[in-house]
Parts: C-alpha cells; sequence; structure tokens
C-alpha cells in the first residue's frame, strides 16, 4: 500500500499526498478508524520530508477525514462510502431536440479533423505568435494592484464601467451616434446573439441575412427554431434587388448582416450599399443585428463606417463584436451596442442566464486598451496578415483553377471553383495530402455551396500558405480536370 503515490513537479507535494490519501479513504481502500502510518513511517516509505506528511495529516484532520489520538497516532475517521444501485440511462432519449440538433451542426465533432503536421486553412483565429502577452502580464499586474479585490468578486451583468465607456468612446470614433445609445458586454460574440435571439420577440419566424453567412450565427438562428433566407451576395455586398423583393413579399423579425470583410466570403461590402440597405431596413421597419466582423483588419482602400454610424441618432442598428479575431479570443469578451432602452432588457436576460462576465478578464482587457497597446499591436498584425493575405491571393492566382475569388482583407479568402466540382469530395484527397480546409456548404442557408471553399490563413506560416494552395491546386487539376 501507498507505493503507486507519484508526486509531479510543479505543484506542491503535500497537496498531492493529501488528495491521494482523500482519494483512497473516499474509495474505500482505507477503512474507518484503521490506523494510519506515523509521518515519520510515511515520510520514509514515500521519500518524502516529514512536514511534508505532518501538512498533509493536518488539513487531512481539519476536512474530518482523520482523527488522532494523543499518543497513538492517526486514524482513518467516518467516510460514507455506500453505493446506491447503479442503472444506466439512455440520455439520447433524455435530451432535447435542441440539444440533438446542436451535436448534429456540431463541426469540432462532425467537421474535418485536424492532425498535427497538416496544413490547415480551416481556421480563422488570430496568429498565437503575434500574441503581446508582455503588455498583457502588464496590463494584468496593474489592474490588480489597482482594484484586485474588487475584479476578483461578483461583478456587474451589464459590465465593467471602465471598459463599457472606453467601448463607447471606440465607437464614437467609428462614426456612430452614441447619444442614446449603450453597451452590454458579453462573452464573445456568440453569446450576444444568442442573448438577442432569446429576447427579441418571435413574430415572423422569419431571419433575413446574406447567403452565405456566418455558420455560428446560422446554428444559433436554428437552434431558435427561425427561418433562415438568405441573400446572395456580389461582389461589392448584397444583391439590392433580390434584398428589396424579399422585404416586399415577406415579413422579417430582424436582419442579420455583416457588412466588413464577411464571414465566409470576404467581401467588404460598398459605402453605396450599405446607404441603400439602411434605407430598405428603414423602409420596412426592420432591426439590423449588424456583426462587426474584423472590421479593423483593413489593409487598403478608405475606411467604411458600420450600419451603426448610418443610422445617425436612429435606433434601429444593434451592433454586435468583440476582439476575439483580432486580439484575444481567449478572454471572451464581446459587446453589444444598441438603444438604451434594449440594453436595458438585455442586460436583465444577461444576469439571469449567465450573472456577468468575467470582471477580471474585462478590468486587464480594459487596462490593455487604456494604456495603448492594443494600436501598437493592430499596427504589427495589419503588417504580418497583409502579408500573408496578398502572398495567399497570389498563391491561388498561380496555383487554382478557381471561378471566382472574393476577400478584401481580413483572415480569409473565399474560393468558388466551377460547378461539376464537388468540395467535399475534394477536400477528402487534399486531406490524404495534409491539407484541410473548410467547405462552402457549412454557410450556405439553403444547402447550396458545394463547389465552394473557405482558405483560412492566419494562423499558418508564409511557406505552408503557399504549399498548401499549391497541392490543392495540383488536385483540383489532376483528379478535376481544372486547367
Amino acid at each position: 500500500m501507498f507505493n503507486d503515490f507519484k508526486p509531479v513537479d510543479g505543484r506542491p507535494v503535500y497537496i498531492q499526498l493529501k488528495e491521494y490519501l482523500k482519494k483512497m479513504i473516499t474509495n474505500g481502500h482505507l477503512l474507518e478508524h484503521q490506523k494510519l502510518p506515523s509521518t515519520r513511517e510515511l515520510s520514509t516509505l514515500l521519500s518524502v520530508s516529514r512536514n511534508t506528511v505532518l501538512t498533509a495529516y493536518a488539513d487531512l484532520e481539519q476536512e474530518g477525514l482523520i482523527y488522532a489520538i494523543k499518543g497513538k497516532g492517526n486514524f482513518v475517521g467516518r467516510v460514507e462510502t455506500s453505493k446506491a444501485p447503479s442503472i444506466q440511462l439512455n440520455w439520447e432519449e433524455k435530451v432535447s431536440e435542441v440539444t440533438l440538433l446542436a451535436e448534429e451542426m456540431d463541426l469540432m465533432k462532425h467537421g474535418v479533423r485536424w492532425n498535427k503536421g497538416m496544413i490547415a486553412f480551416n481556421s480563422i483565429a488570430p496568429d498565437e505568435k503575434l500574441f503581446d502577452v508582455e503588455n498583457f502580464k502588464r496590463a494584468f499586474l496593474t489592474r490588480m494592484s489597482i482594484e484586485g479585490d474588487i475584479v476578483l468578486n461578483y461583478g456587474y451583468a451589464k459590465g465593467f464601467k471602465p471598459l463599457i465607456d472606453y467601448l463607447l468612446q471606440y465607437m464614437e470614433i467609428k462614426g456612430v451616434d452614441i447619444s442614446n445609445k449603450d453597451i452590454l458586454i458579453t462573452n464573445g460574440f456568440t453569446e450576444g446573439l444568442d442573448i438577442l435571439l432569446s429576447s427579441l420577440a418571435k413574430k415572423s419566424g422569419r431571419i433575413l441575412c446574406e447567403n452565405p453567412t456566418h455558420h455560428s450565427a446560422l446554428k444559433l438562428f436554428r437552434l431558435h427554431g427561425f427561418e433562415i433566407h438568405g441573400i446572395e451576395m456580389e461582389d461589392d455586398g448584397i444583391n439590392i434587388p433580390q434584398l428589396e423583393k424579399s422585404l416586399s413579399e415577406s415579413n422579417f423579425d430582424f436582419s442579420y448582416l455583416i457588412p466588413s470583410y464577411h464571414n465566409p466570403t470576404g467581401i467588404v461590402t460598398s459605402s453605396e450599399k450599405r446607404m441603400e440597405m439602411m434605407r430598405l431596413m428603414s423602409k420596412y421597419q426592420i432591426p439590423i443585428l449588424e456583426d462587426g466582423f474584423n472590421e479593423e483588419l483593413r489593409y487598403s482602400g478608405s475606411h467604411l463606417a458600420p450600419f451603426a454610424a448610418f443610422a445617425g441618432n436612429g435606433n434601429n442598428v444593434i451592433y454586435l463584436s468583440s476582439f476575439s479575431k483580432i486580439l484575444f479570443p481567449g478572454l471572451r469578451v464581446g459587446w453589444i451596442l444598441a438603444d438604451k432602452e434594449l440594453i436595458y432588457y438585455l442586460e436583465s436576460m444577461k444576469r439571469a442566464r449567465t450573472i456577468h462576465t468575467s470582471t477580471l478578464d474585462q478590468a486587464v482587457l480594459y487596462q490593455y486598451l487604456h494604456d495603448g497597446h492594443f494600436e501598437k499591436y493592430l499596427k504589427r498584425a495589419r503588417t504580418v496578415y497583409k502579408k500573408k493575405y496578398e502572398l495567399a491571393v497570389h498563391a491561388c492566382e498561380q496555383y487554382l483553377p478557381f471561378k471566382r475569388i472574393t476577400g478584401d482583407g481580413g483572415l480569409h479568402l473565399f474560393i468558388e471553383l466551377e460547378k461539376h466540382i464537388n468540395v467535399r469530395e475534394l477536400l477528402k484527397k487534399c486531406y490524404q495530402m495534409g491539407v484541410v480546409f473548410s467547405p462552402g456548404d457549412i454557410f450556405y442557408t439553403n444547402g447550396g455551396g458545394s463547389n465552394t471553399f473557405r482558405l483560412g490563413f492566419s494562423r499558418l506560416k508564409e511557406e505552408e500558405i503557399v504549399r498548401g494552395i499549391k497541392i490543392i491546386g495540383d488536385i483540383l487539376k489532376r483528379e478535376f480536370g481544372g486547367s
């Protein structure tokens, strides 16, 4: 007995010993009133210091797991270890239809599996090699020294006020009229959209969006039971005649739009189309859920204001965003900018669901932003991503027999092949050669896009981008007759 205790480095040994003995007691391997080895005996047996054993025994006694008798030693206390009769439930029958649908649409389970060493174009997460870790550490230490006792406690459902104030100013710089607007902090973009879908009244049960569009948004729309109506994308944004026809023929509860570096097409909607879309949405009284996806990753061309800025002092635009695709996705801090009255209600929904977003994460992010590190980081990130973007475009033009390629910046390109090519079949063959990407059909509202795919290049090395695209091109030409 006790010879299987193997402490690991980097964790106090007395805690490991305490947990080891606790497990033996709760699992019934050490019985009630059984005498434990003396501290000297156990320290010799386990090759640890006697103080380690003394501390472990003291903690176990404090927890009521052992007791000491003066002059006799330490003994196992009374711990209930009996088990109830065991049964096996069929949990597939117990979970809801919505849960089964979520599992069915889970790309981490059912999508393309990445293996080590593969060239993976299926991610559009930021390159962790760019992360400004040192300045983030400084921001953490600064905030902890200022109000560590506060940021480690419960926070407010609405969010950390200094961060809210910073983001309001941030949006005002983008041209947004914030005079009657407010912000709710969320656990990333996805929670923000989920809260909105749970809070807005479902009257027609229909939503309008671009086709294709953000896969995570499509999942949430389907989980909330919405009928999704997609409008085709042109090189400068949504097809306006189609949009106008749809609005005139059907009622919609809201629209979901990604005007900048659209996911998955990478298209930036032109200023003229933004204005026309705003006019149509206003005419038909349709709220706009604007996804501020990757707005900061502009490599060339003039700045285009978000819909939230086009709205002026109107209140029909709800702006959702986060820094996840640019800065630190692990923080899971996003926000909703909307009319104050709507934020008032969303705050209660947030409180009912998750109480609040981590105050520590919000506070450290605020400090990092406040200290000016984000602007410096963004300059560096733009330089790196622009080079990767231009390299990816050049490689596609050189090696891929595509029908159409879109992507005005950001972290990905969208490729359309000839109609007869099934991208799922292409993906199978590329997988065998160590290259993966995102098939385009997962982004379509109507099951289309079987001849399209998204190429995310943000996390790849430059030589991997070129080599991976060349492999895709070679397979296309060899197996599918591309030229």
